[in-house]
């Protein structure tokens, strides 16, 4: 049985009381305990009754980070169009400054932590299909689970004002104990099936893919990116456990989330990392160009081959290389980046993929780095802003979350974003999967679908699609 030590809460809970009291104003108390070993996929059922919608599921691709979050300590959101980032920040460190800790590790992602993510362009006119999420929307999750390189950590955040007491906290480890035991124990779920498959404006999108390719070739612009989405309708309300237990089942080498707001749940699994922070060193990853897993180990390493030297891959991806080191110059006093890319293979994809390392300025937050970052040419296009206003005009869909920053940030200031990417939204009994594809000069709009239909492929499998 795991147990939190109710000494360590008592103890800061006291201090934070008082100054409370002193202030006026709320105060976070953060706990850290190691304990044993726990499962982080039951962990995440276990707050399926009491905290639904108010859960988050983060793992990197190396397994040498897991987080589990539920339940809202604090919320961090905005809807303005500009200064987002430094709102999230600003707001962040305030409410960091008074904070209590108990921490008595040196892991990364353990203590108070602020898990969330950014809208892809909050210039672009919102729809329905978002409408449960803000342009910047973080939180600090009351309870969460933390695996670092095997090591069980898991951290309690309580905000006491000048009116609780000591009940708040008892109250607390109460429900911590109760769920801990939940996680141990497991839920029956059943799976929801498909019945509806809607393919949106298919010929509608092939033809704003031919307008844009018309658009490249008389004018400024290098490389515009453009997604689409595929609904799903499902015989009854899709538990989100079930999705992210095969993704973390099938997509194992990707970055594997899961946030849920106001009942609805983004979901998916990434290859791509947009920046990490760690100390003073920043990484970051050139991920463009892409070419289907072959069925034998043989025809594997022929299509893999064929993407090294594909032009129009090689173009794509130097774009992203370009902007990438571009962005990282302004942050960091020296970038280690290789001459040439490699392959990372995952599942159903293969891609073209060259890894960046830079030690970061003494200034340089990590979300002062996601906002020089977002998006990649891999995402948006090249030139940025022209690719940007682009997309905004001839895209139909409301990206959302979706090819956006969506990740986490310690109270140290280390932690990751990806690019959430191979994803899709659960609402209810249906779900949106988006995919997208990089538009150049010379793309084919039948041959640019096809490849989104294939970046389908990981959300629709787990979601039990074929």
């Amino acid at each position: 049985m795991v147990t939190i030590q109710e000494t360590d809460v008592k103890e800061k809970a006291m201090a934070a009381l008082a100054r409370a009291r002193r202030l006026a104003r709320p105060i976070l108390v953060s706990v850290v305990n190691k304990v044993d070993s726990i499962d982080p996929l039951l962990f995440f059922q276990s707050g399926s009754d009491h905290y639904l919608g108010e859960r988050f599921f983060w793992k990197d691709p190396a397994d040498e980070i897991v987080l589990v979050g539920m339940g809202i300590a604090k919320q961090i959101q905005s809807d303005q169009a500009t200064d987002r980032f430094f709102h999230v920040e600003k707001v962040w460190q305030d409410f960091l400054a008074e904070s209590i800790t108990h921490n008595p590790f040196t892991e990364n992602g353990i203590g108070p932590l602020l898990f969330g993510g950014f809208s892809f362009d909050p210039l672009k006119q919102k729809t329905e299909l978002w409408s449960k999420f803000s342009d910047a929307q973080f939180y600090v999750p009351k309870f969460m689970l933390s695996i670092i390189k095997g090591q069980t950590f898991i951290t309690t955040n309580i905000v006491c004002t000048n009116h609780d007491d000591l009940s708040l906290f008892q109250l607390a480890v109460k429900e911590m104990q109760e769920m801990l035991s939940l996680a141990t124990q497991g839920l029956d779920l059943e799976p929801a099936k498909i019945v509806d498959t809607m393919v949106i404006s298919p010929q509608r999108w092939k033809e704003t893919v031919d307008e844009v390719v018309k658009d490249l070739k008389a004018g400024a612009l290098k490389k515009v990116v453009l997604a689409r989405e595929l609904r799903l309708r499902f015989d009854h309300c899709i538990p989100s456990e079930t999705g992210l237990s095969r993704l973390y089942k099938e997509q194992h080498d990707s970055f594997i989330f899961a946030f849920e707001s106001h009942g609805d749940c983004f979901i998916g699994a990434s290859p791509e990392r947009l920046v990490k922070k760690q100390g003073g060193n920043v990484f970051s990853t050139c991920l463009a160009g892409s070419i289907p897993r072959g069925k034998t180990k043989e025809e594997d390493e022929i299509l893999g081959e064929q993407l090294l030297a594909d032009r129009k891959n090689r173009m794509e991806h130097q774009f992203v290389v370009e902007m990438i080191k571009e962005a990282l110059e302004e942050s960091c006093e020296d970038i280690i980046l290789p001459d040439k890319p490699q392959l990372m293979k995952i599942r159903d994809i293969q891609h073209l993929y060259t890894p960046v390392i830079g030690k970061c300025k003494e200034d340089a937050s990590l979300l002062m780095l996601v906002e020089r970052l977002h998006p990649t040419p891999a995402l948006g296009g090249l030139p940025k802003k022209e690719a940007i206003e682009k997309i905004r005009q001839v895209e139909e869909l409301d990206r959302g979350f979706y090819a956006a920053p969506l990740g986490w940030m310690d109270y140290q200031g280390n932690g990751e974003f990806a690019v959430s990417i191979r994803s899709g939204l659960i609402q209810g009994n249906e779900a949106s999967l988006f995919a997208g594809c990089g538009i150049v000069a010379d793309s084919d709009s039948e041959s640019e679908f096809l490849e989104t239909s294939l970046k389908f492929r990981p959300m629709l499998t787990a979601l039990g699609g074929k």
